[in-house]
């Protein structure tokens, strides 16, 4: 009879980039200006990292996140999520303060 070893435990890889930005890419094709809106997030996340002296999180377009908003685009974050919130985004205007919003600190 073989004796099977115990089982590992998973590793945990801390990353020294922030947690990814999450977004929906179904709502991004369904709204006029979804690409355009996914570049503006992009370049605000990269001006709030470079303004704080740090690395900008991932934007990580996903599969469809399941609240489908009619004229906005989800957007998630560690920092929301941890809270069970998605931030929607309607247009290019509020890009920036979904940005800090997404960007919080909850983490020590």
């Amino acid at each position: 009879m073989t004796i099977m070893p115990a089982k590992s435990s998973p590793a945990i890889a801390r990353p020294k980039r922030p947690p990814p930005v999450l977004i929906c890419g179904k709502c991004l094709s369904k709204i006029d200006g979804g690409k355009k809106l996914k570049q503006a997030l992009k370049a605000e996340l990269k001006h709030a990292a470079a303004a704080q002296g740090g690395k900008r999180p991932k934007l990580v377009t996903t599969g469809c996140l399941g609240i489908c908003p009619k004229r906005a685009v989800v957007t998630a974050s560690a920092a929301t999520l941890v809270n069970g919130e998605y931030v929607l985004v309607e247009d290019r205007g509020e890009v920036e303060e979904a940005v800090s919003i997404l960007t919080e600190r909850t983490f020590p």
